[in-house]
């Protein structure tokens, strides 16, 4: 089974990239984020025409994250638990049926800029309450992961330049404790598990020639239970993606797994 995560950065905007992705790529599920669409006009008849079921969790103009899957999915919830003030489309979960029974989260996580501030507290806050939702799919033992843009660089290793970053939230030492202490649970960074190869970026800023200049960050995770680790085949980056026409600034990364 090929599941991918991709930030397309507005899907009206990146519709002609995403599907010709899709068609190239053939995940059996794309987890979206940034689709900056409300649910009722996401377009969803040429995603549909490609074989995929759609469910969104979106929100006019920013955010939004969606499940696209050509296997059928079941128990769809929306929103991460913990704060039910909170109205930002961030999360969205399902179960995938194939062989075996998979659980899908999605995430889009506070960017946190500028830090520090109320942006700030509210990705940590947000983060505390992935931490909870990891603790509970532990507890499951279900085939399970997370994935999405987690906006955070773990490590300096996954930066060209870390040096740039040493006061931005996605790489203050808050935030990549709050991270460890997610991964730390038992989770296993699929990445990271499976390829020690350098420059290893999903993310490029559409300014300064970011992508011409391989100036890039990996942002963009996946995160497997032990029982999902246990089936975990390779992970890859589609850079090529980024160097076409009107591309998001981010690309898609995806798993295989035995399943």
């Amino acid at each position: 089974m090929k599941i991918a995560t991709f930030n397309i950065n507005g899907i009206k905007a990146r519709l002609p990239a995403l599907l010709a992705w899709l068609e190239e790529g053939k995940p059996d599920v794309a987890i979206l984020q940034e689709i900056k669409s409300l649910d009722e006009t996401f377009p969803r008849e040429p995603i549909e025409d490609l074989g995929y079921s759609i469910e969104t969790h979106g929100q006019k103009s920013f955010n939004g994250v969606a499940i696209l899957s050509r296997l059928p999915l079941e128990d769809v919830t929306r929103g991460l638990p913990g704060d039910d003030n909170d109205d930002h489309a961030r999360w969205i979960e399902a179960t995938v049926v194939g062989k075996q029974a998979l659980r899908i989260c999605g995430l889009y996580l506070p960017n946190g800029n500028p830090a520090p501030g109320p942006k700030y507290d509210y990705k940590l806050a947000w983060m505390e309450r992935l931490k909870k939702r990891a603790q509970a799919l532990l507890e499951s033992e279900e085939i399970a992961l997370m994935a999405g843009d987690f906006n955070i660089i773990p490590q300096s290793e996954d930066a060209a330049n870390p040096q740039n970053w040493t006061e931005d939230a996605l790489f203050l030492p808050e935030s990549r404790a709050a991270w460890r202490r997610i991964v730390n649970l038992g989770f296993t960074d699929a990445l990271r598990a499976t390829s020690t190869a350098p420059e290893t970026y999903t993310f490029w800023d559409y300014q300064a020639g970011a992508w011409e200049r391989n100036n890039g960050i990996r942002i963009d995770h996946f995160l497997l239970t032990p029982q999902c680790a246990d089936r975990l085949i390779t992970c890859e980056i589609d850079s090529h993606v980024r160097g076409r026409e009107k591309p998001s600034d981010h690309v898609p990364v995806w798993v295989e797994l035995d399943l």
